[in-house]
């Protein structure tokens, strides 16, 4: 729920099929809520879900607080 939008992923390059965010990530003016993972999906017309994975440590959020995800925190792989 509430307001917040996609972001654009910038990856760093790949390492054995591995990779991870090369800026930071965040949202802002975040509804109430705990975030317990994070999805990555694709641009196209029609979206595909490309990745989904937990975070390492859920986050409680106050209305209106703002959600980062440091470049780096993020690793994840494709197949």
């Amino acid at each position: 729920g509430g307001s917040y939008a996609r972001k654009s992923l910038t990856v760093a390059a790949a390492v054995n099929g591995a990779t991870s965010n090369s800026a930071d990530l965040v949202w802002t003016g975040m509804p109430a809520a705990t975030v317990v993972g994070v999805e990555v999906w694709d641009s196209a017309g029609t979206p595909v879900r490309l990745w989904y994975g937990p975070l390492g440590t859920s986050r409680t959020l106050l209305a209106g607080d703002e959600l980062r995800i440091v470049a780096g925190a993020l690793s994840f792989s494709l197949a």
